[in-house]
């Protein structure tokens, strides 16, 4: 039976992609997909995984949240974050995705830093779509990831001669 793609079932290469690349990389998988699943810690210490339309800048990824909500709640208790993006899944050739790991702060509307990350939200949309007045921006407060570490997994790296997983620290 042919093979599609028989570098895939050599064993996996070990090198290690120049910072650059792998930056290059990361940042393109974050401009190229909107959905994140934000993992938080309960208050019984139990995870809790949420889907979130996130926008980034940078290696950072933020979205809009309700402070009442259950993962803004955790994260005012523990600001420790995971957060998982995956591109669509075709084959073990397509499979690329990262896990974001780090801290995360809420920023108020108000606070000097909002403005910097609200110029990235694209948020026109969500008010014409809600019939609300683009005259009105939100007032909701945002959520920032800040990762520490970034384990970026991409299997096409393996016909270059990289490892499929690549790790990025700050």
């Amino acid at each position: 039976m042919p093979v599609t793609n028989p570098w895939l079932a050599e064993p996996a290469p070990d090198a290690v992609l120049p910072r650059e690349e792998l930056e290059e990389r990361i940042l393109n998988l974050l401009s190229s997909q909107n959905t994140a699943v934000v993992a938080t810690v309960n208050a019984d210490g139990s995870p809790a995984a949420t889907p979130v339309r996130y926008f980034s800048l940078g290696l950072e990824i933020f979205y809009t949240s309700w402070n009442a909500s259950p993962k803004s709640r955790n994260l005012a208790r523990d600001p420790r974050v995971s957060a998982g993006i995956v591109a669509p899944l075709v084959g073990q050739a397509s499979s690329r995705g990262a896990q974001l790991f780090g801290t995360a702060r809420t920023l108020e509307r108000d606070h000097p830093d909002a403005d910097g990350y609200w110029e990235a939200v694209r948020w026109q949309s969500d008010h014409v779509e809600r019939g609300r007045s683009l005259d009105d921006p939100p007032a909701d407060p945002l959520t920032v990831i800040t990762p520490d570490r970034i384990v970026y997994t991409e299997h096409w790296l393996r016909r270059a001669g990289y490892a499929p997983r690549q790790i990025w620290r700050r």
